[in-house]
């Protein structure tokens, strides 16, 4: 095949909208605003009205987002925080740095998510929230984990990381619980040329809270009510991220029609192709398959010019990082989904004679 295939390309996006994002940063230099201005005030208005929330506070990243929320829930020394061993080491990273412990609750073996039946056994006396993730961008059973936090009274904090514009019975991921924390990391569905991040949020007490956490614990020049963080988004990725905001509902269409394609071309019994869950609207920031033997597997794509990416191959609680916690625990679909899981190329600008070269060396697969 003469063309080249990226597991995600951002150029291509880029050259597409090249003309609105040069203008509005040129302005920005000019102004010499760069620093919590107008495009900072109007990404969090917009937020507020794309996911009907009554509030939304930028960040510096969707780490930081996690952290901010985990710290406006006063959760800290010796709490426990229920969440998934099966994403991005930030999740479980946020929770320890709070000084809080991460508990790991086995993950559904169809959607990846966190399983709802496996939860509240996990909940003891310290349970202080649950922080599942929506992997991929397909909505958990968020709705029924809201139900579980409202009947312990604990706190509920989203990893929206992956799942902005999902959706769980008509509702956008991120509004069901106290917190809903997103990350524009420039491979998310909403990314920007940089880090970023943004907590939404129906508590004015909250939001009072993040605002000044994100900037050093003061919201006042030289005047510091807690120690904070020097947690601010900057004009430049506002600016590209109010861009891209007008268009990722286009982006999200093209998204679900690239994955149509795949779920239904690729036909290979080794292959076993992402499952949506009735009530959801999946996303497709990764479009992740299994395969019994991905070693094989991905030296096959290797050998055939398709990248591709592997998210994640250790289960949270084997990282070197956590040992000070001394897990003993072994969940059966994490440590099986974590050795089988490899994700194919998935971005709104992927071209048809690519994913038609993907299928048919996919298919031919033995």
């Amino acid at each position: 095949m003469k063309e080249s295939i990226k597991i995600f390309d951002l150029t291509k996006q880029f050259k597409n909208l090249s003309k609105e994002i040069n203008r509005d940063v040129i302005n920005i230099l000019r102004s010499g605003q760069y620093i919590l201005g107008k495009n900072v005030h109007q990404l969090e208005n917009a937020f507020t009205k794309f996911l009907n929330v009554k509030y939304a506070v930028s960040c510096n990243s969707g780490t930081d987002a996690l952290i901010l929320s985990l710290r406006a829930s006063k959760i800290g020394k010796n709490d426990e925080v229920i969440t998934t061993p099966f994403t991005y080491f930030a999740t479980a990273e946020a929770i320890a740095l709070v000084g809080a412990k991460p508990i790991f609750v086995d993950i559904n073996p169809d959607t990846y998510n966190i399983d709802i039946n496996q939860i509240e056994k996990h909940i003891t006396k310290k349970t202080k929230a649950i922080m599942p993730v929506h992997i991929f961008g397909q909505s958990s059973d968020i709705d029924k984990i809201a139900i579980i936090c409202k009947k312990h009274k604990i706190k509920l904090i989203e990893d929206c990381a992956q799942s902005f514009g999902a959706k769980k019975n008509g509702l956008y991921t991120g509004t069901f619980g106290d917190f809903g924390c997103y990350s524009f990391f420039p491979t998310k569905n909403l990314g920007c040329a940089g880090d970023g991040g943004m907590i939404v949020t129906n508590s004015k007490k909250n939001m009072i809270y993040l605002k000044k956490l994100r900037n050093h614990g003061g919201l006042t020049r030289n005047i510091h009510e807690y120690i904070g963080y020097n947690s601010r988004l900057d004009e430049i990725q506002a600016a590209v991220l109010l861009t891209k905001l007008k268009k990722i509902k286009a982006f999200d269409k093209k998204r679900n029609i690239i994955a149509k394609k795949y779920k239904s071309s690729i036909i290979n019994n080794k292959i076993k192709l992402p499952y949506q869950a009735e009530g959801t609207h999946h996303v497709y920031n990764q479009f992740t398959i299994c395969v019994k033997n991905r070693k094989r597997f991905s030296k096959y794509l290797e050998n055939n010019g398709i990248p591709y990416g592997v998210y994640y191959p250790i289960p949270i609680y084997k990282q070197k990082a956590l040992k000070s916690f001394k897990y003993k625990c072994y969940l059966k679909n994490t440590e099986k989904i974590t050795k089988e899981c490899i994700s194919l190329p998935m971005y709104p600008e992927l071209s048809i004679s690519a994913i038609d070269y993907i299928v048919e060396k996919i298919n031919n697969y033995k």
